[in-house]
């Protein structure tokens, strides 16, 4: 062995049993068990639809879902949401019938099977909106890992701080990722015609 090589020998002998060590070490404090996996998001619920048509999370299967969490009476972020979520949806032309979409209410006190329905009727037909009673939305946000808090206003009535996602669920009913909104409805359609 050479002058120059034999230093190079010495300190990859050094490294590597400086990096069994360490691996030893993180193994006896217990330091090399899994990655913990994120939260997961979504789980089971049963909700009702604005015709009043039972929707179970066994109805996310077999398509990709968009799921949007807000309320009937929102002044600014649901009315935008689903109105992007509509222009996405009409992009998609026939396939649109191939993709679940959802407005989940966070309000079950104001937004009834009726209000739900009325609201929607401004927005695409593929859209369904879903409502419950209190118990049943609470069980649908801790699922999806939903902040949503009633916030009074002066004049008595209040309003809905909420999450304002859109979640991608795929064909298994899966999370993906939220779904970006924020580009033209023909990139949004075509990057949602991936999951179909």
């Amino acid at each position: 062995m050479d002058r120059t090589t034999r230093p190079l020998v010495i300190f990859a002998a050094f490294a590597a049993s400086l990096a069994v060590g360490l691996f030893i070490m993180l193994w006896a404090v217990g330091g090399l068990r899994s990655v913990a996996a994120p939260a997961a998001i979504g789980g089971p619920f049963q909700l009702t639809d604005q015709s009043g048509q039972t929707v179970t999370d066994k109805d996310l299967k077999g398509k990709p879902t968009l799921i949007f969490f807000g309320f009937t009476h929102c002044p600014d972020v649901c009315p935008t949401s689903l109105f992007e979520m509509s222009e996405v949806l009409k992009a998609m032309g026939k396939d649109a019938d191939r993709v679940n979409t959802y407005f989940v209410s966070v309000d079950p006190e104001r937004d009834t099977q009726a209000a739900m329905k009325d609201y929607l009727s401004s927005f695409d037909p593929h859209l369904k909106g879903l409502t419950g009673d209190p118990a049943a939305i609470a069980k649908v946000l801790s699922e999806y890992r939903v902040y949503a808090k009633k916030v009074p206003l002066k004049d008595g009535d209040y309003t809905m701080d909420h999450t304002a996602l859109i979640y991608l669920m795929d064909r298994d009913g899966h999370f993906v990722s939220p779904f970006n909104l924020k580009r033209t409805p023909e990139e949004a359609a075509t990057d949602l015609k991936r999951y179909l």
